[in-house]
């Protein structure tokens, strides 16, 4: 079992060969990457895939409902927001999937798991933008195999009914208690 904490969560995965936090600061540890790239928060590798997980916990997730805006400048600005959010978490798999990819560490299927503290709704929505930009199990015709074969959004309580293999607790004094 390789156990992680990064970001207020701690990750248990039961079987895997490797997990690691991905976006390390800390420059004496050998997973510090230090390119000036993105980064996801904690790369999971399993016998047959790796599993790309961004954590995202937010205190006040409601600024990216845009189904609740009071008016059009409300509105606006959510959707502002939403599809900051989209495009970053974008660049951060596409990024850390080049990293690996110079790393020779691409050779299996890539999952990529987004843990944010939406309702279940609003991580939907995510999740279905987010994988029309990850070419997400297609490739292009000139490809030989696909960057993401899978992508999903979740929140805490759907992580761990979704993957009971890899159960996630927020640890004591992170944000959002």
């Amino acid at each position: 079992m390789k156990v992680v904490a990064a970001d207020g969560f701690e990750f248990q995965f039961t079987d895997a060969l490797d997990a690691f936090v991905f976006d390390e600061k800390d420059r004496s540890k050998p997973t510090f990457h230090g390119a000036p790239m993105k980064g996801v928060d904690i790369v999971a590798e399993f016998e047959e895939a790796y599993v790309y997980v961004e954590l995202k916990d937010y205190d006040d997730p409601s600024i990216y409902d845009v189904r609740n805006a009071a008016n059009d400048e409300q509105k606006k600005a959510r959707q502002a927001s939403f599809k900051w959010l989209k495009n970053y978490l974008k660049y951060k798999f596409r990024d850390s999937y080049l990293y690996r990819h110079a790393e020779q560490k691409v050779d299996k299927p890539v999952h990529y798991v987004c843990l944010l503290t939406f309702e279940n709704a609003l991580n939907g929505h995510m999740q279905k933008s987010l994988k029309q930009e990850l070419p997400v199990g297609r490739a292009s015709s000139r490809w030989v195999q696909s960057l993401a074969t899978s992508c999903h959004v979740v929140n805490l309580q759907k992580w761990n009914e979704n993957f009971p293999k890899w159960p996630v607790t927020r640890l004591a004094g992170a944000e959002g208690e």
